[in-house]
């Protein structure tokens, strides 16, 4: 049986060229012949490029300047592909010549890469080539990517055109077979990437020595700027002495004292890999290769990856192989030397290669494949929510009746919850509750509400209009308590309980940091059985709370805030600590809503152990500056599920920006607050509670408070924050992440309109 092969070979592109080259030999090892069909397409290999701008006459003037190696690097992809694939001997440069060509083919194989990727092609569209579309024969596939997390507008219909044409369908990421599923109604396994069919001898049958191959170094493989790999490069070149090996994907050099590889083809990158001590990358394919020749590595992905990991195929591959702590800037992070538990990794990898194996050989042979169960692990752990939706809202440690879950600190900083697997009992309780797992219910849009506290005293002291404190106080006077966060003396920021309105002020005013709740709903749970209960708390925490109660109490009121995401207490004390170290003093206390100049230029107060006092406009301090660009936010605000109106708690409370200068004049300088009430009990209380008020449509509540529609977009640059924050002291990162911008650029913030700076936000991407 001769099989044709659509894929991207072409191109001078590691990647591409060798999962090329290991699709046909998986092919030809299962019995088959295998002939890539020559078609071109959008693949230009030239040295120097067609000038289109400043970008190309840079990139022509580097490569004059480094001609020789680069044209020894043309040559040997060049080589590689002469010697290692098997080429169809005609080369089609169409649609309509290729459907017109009587072709010796018996299947046609779709092969890997992102051949399915319509943002990749000149008009946008599929290439209907790589479908098979050409051909009436059989059609399969094997580990296709898509490259995007959906399919664009418009383009459904003809994407499932294309796959029902297909006897054997399978992707290489879960988002890929999310697609086909939607598009198709056909489940399509996950199947690995062609490098990775191919064993670690089949490589080192095709690596070739390098200048560098031998001797020890530390290899780095970026096809884009370094970002988060930063620090792990330098820190590995400072503890280890190797030098720094850079294989040019991107030109500008990853590490000042970089040995810049400018001329290896393929089979020097695998020679390279082979022989290195250490690897950093941020290609997919050199995260391959670390692991296919068992390489202490540390790997980089994009913003968008690490918000949503299942679009990931970087983390599909190492949650297959359990190495997901070698991808730097999460928490979960491994130590710059800890140890691979290769063994573990490999036993995982060759299920996963046999389980590939069968499906491409039940495809070649048109029989039905079934994917294989999971295997079934003995007193597995209990089920929680991953570590990029954990809000460590606590519920879970708060149910668990063996004390068998407790909150720890991350590298970042956050606390997630850690299950001692030798007390736990599998009773299933935290899985039960934990309201990420148990999405909450759509509800009814809330009444939306301008309100402030009649009594001015109270509403100078709050961030906003005051509006808490009336509720407080409302509770507290029928013999009841209130939660809410405070910060100790060591500017820890934990929930506590106020038994008197002699304590509130301890709970007014914004703290933007994510407060500590431990041990904190079995005392309200405690509270409840007595009396009533306020509790105030990001809505993530408001939901805990409910999931851990298993309902609604009559005496329990609760209030969510307007959130714009939580960041992390680690870095909130490290800043606190660098504050009192600059100054010389005890830090005492800190307002990060204080009205000095009035409710819309809100002040960063610091007030010192000797009675000395620090505050200028919130924005521009260092902690404000990267608070508003959202920099170390929890991984869940990024993908927040109650950035909405639907919202747990019986109100919500926030400021009520977007007021226009007509609309409650006498009250916008002194703050007023938003207030939903969002159910039958808060409008009961709302009713009787004293305070000043006017009604407005919902659309005004968001309007002003985007938060209340959308989560916030996480920064590109938060991975290489929380990567330098796990390597390096807090100073040198602060200066570094920290910095407020120039003068200039602040001067422009002030004088340009919200549309413009989305433009030119957009235009710089």
């Amino acid at each position: 049986m001769k099989t044709g092969l659509v894929t991207f070979y072409h191109i001078h592109h590691y990647g591409a060229l060798l999962q090329a080259a290991a699709t046909q030999r998986a092919v030809e090892s299962l019995g088959g012949e295998c002939e890539i069909i020559d078609y071109y397409v959008n693949q230009n290999n030239d040295l120097f490029r067609a000038p289109t701008g400043l970008g190309s006459a840079a990139a022509d003037a580097h490569t004059a300047l480094h001609y020789k190696p680069l044209k020894t690097r043309y040559e040997r992809f060049e080589d590689f592909s002469r010697r290692q694939l098997r080429i169809s001997p005609h080369r089609f440069e169409s649609f309509g010549e290729l459907r017109d060509a009587e072709l010796p083919y018996d299947l046609i194989l779709s092969g890997s890469d992102q051949i399915w990727n319509p943002t990749i092609f000149p008009d946008g569209r599929f290439d209907p080539v790589f479908f098979g579309a050409f051909s009436d024969r059989r059609k399969i596939a094997y580990a296709p990517s898509f490259g995007v997390p959906r399919i664009p507008d418009g383009m459904e219909t003809e994407l499932r055109g294309y796959l029902e044409q297909f006897s054997h369908l399978s992707a290489r990421e879960g988002q890929g077979a999310a697609i086909v599923r939607q598009a198709a109604g056909r489940e399509a396994p996950v199947v690995l990437d062609p490098t990775l069919l191919l064993s670690r001898e089949d490589w080192t049958q095709m690596a070739a020595g390098h200048a560098y191959t031998g001797r020890g170094y530390i290899l780095c493989y970026c096809i884009s700027g370094p970002g988060a790999l930063e620090p792990y490069i330098r820190r590995l070149a400072e503890e280890t002495g190797l030098p720094v090996v850079q294989l040019c994907g991107v030109r500008r050099k990853v590490h000042p004292r970089a040995r810049c590889v400018l001329d290896a083809g393929p089979a020097e990158f695998l020679g390279l890999f082979r022989d290195a001590s250490f690897v950093c990358t941020n290609s997919f394919h050199g995260t391959v290769f670390s692991v296919q020749f068992q390489k202490p590595f540390f790997t980089a992905v994009s913003p968008r990856e690490l918000a949503a990991p299942e679009t990931s195929r970087t983390f599909s591959l190492l949650s297959r192989l359990g190495l997901t702590e070698r991808i730097v800037g999460k928490g979960d992070t491994a130590d710059l030397k800890a140890p691979i538990d290769w063994a573990g990794a490999e036993t995982r990898l060759l299920a996963a290669r046999r389980a590939s194996l069968r499906y491409l050989e039940a495809a070649l042979k048109n029989e039905a494949y079934q994917e294989p169960p999971a295997p079934a692990a003995e007193n597995p752990p209990p089920r929680l929510a991953d570590w990029t939706r954990c809000t460590g809202c606590t519920a879970c440690a708060a149910v668990c009746p063996k004390d068998a879950i407790a909150m720890a600190r991350d590298r970042e900083g956050f606390a997630h919850p850690a299950v001692d697997l030798g007390k736990c009992v599998r009773c299933g309780r935290c899985t039960a509750v934990c309201p990420i797992l148990h999405p909450q219910e759509s509800r009814p849009l809330p009444a939306v509400f301008a309100a402030w506290n009649r009594d001015d005293a109270i509403r100078r002291d709050s961030t906003s209009g005051g509006v808490f404190t009336a509720l407080a106080e409302f509770i507290l006077e029928s013999g009841g308590v209130v939660f809410g966060a405070a910060f100790d003396g060591q500017q820890h920021l934990r929930h506590t309980v106020c038994f008197r309105k002699e304590e509130l002020w301890r709970l007014r005013g914004a703290k933007y940091v994510q407060s500590d709740l431990t041990g904190t709903f079995r005392l309200v749970r405690e509270c409840l059985e007595s009396r009533q209960v306020l509790f105030s708390g990001t809505p993530c925490q408001v939901d805990g709370l409910y999931r851990y109660l298993g309902g609604r109490p009559e005496n329990l009121t609760t209030c969510d805030l307007v959130c714009h995401g939580v960041p992390s207490p680690g870095v909130w004390e490290d800043t606190a600590r660098q504050i009192a170290k600059r100054r010389g003093k005890g830090l005492q206390a800190v307002r990060f809503r204080n009205k000095v100049t009035g409710w819309k230029d809100s002040h960063f107060t610091a007030v010192y152990d000797d009675g000395s006092v620090d505050s200028a406009p919130l924005f521009r301090t260092e902690y404000g500056h990267a608070f508003g660009r959202a920099l170390f936010l929890r991984p869940s605000c990024y993908r927040c599920p109650y950035a909405s109106m639907t919202r747990p708690g019986d109100f919500t409370l926030g400021d009520f920006w977007g007021l226009r200068p007509d609309e409650l004049p006498e009250q916008q300088e002194k703050g007023v607050s938003l207030l939903l009430v969002n159910t039958a009990h808060g409008s009961h209380l709302f009713d009787q509670l004293p305070l000043g008020r006017q009604a407005f449509p919902p659309e005004r509540a968001i309007a002003g408070n985007p938060r209340l529609a959308s989560p916030t977009a996480c920064p590109p640059d938060r991975a290489a924050f929380f990567a330098a924050y796990a390597l390096e002291p807090f100073d040198a990162v602060r200066k570094r992440f920290f910095a407020l911008p120039p003068l200039p650029v602040r001067a422009a913030g002030k004088l340009l309109s919200p549309e413009l700076k989305a433009k030119i936000r957009k235009k710089l991407r």
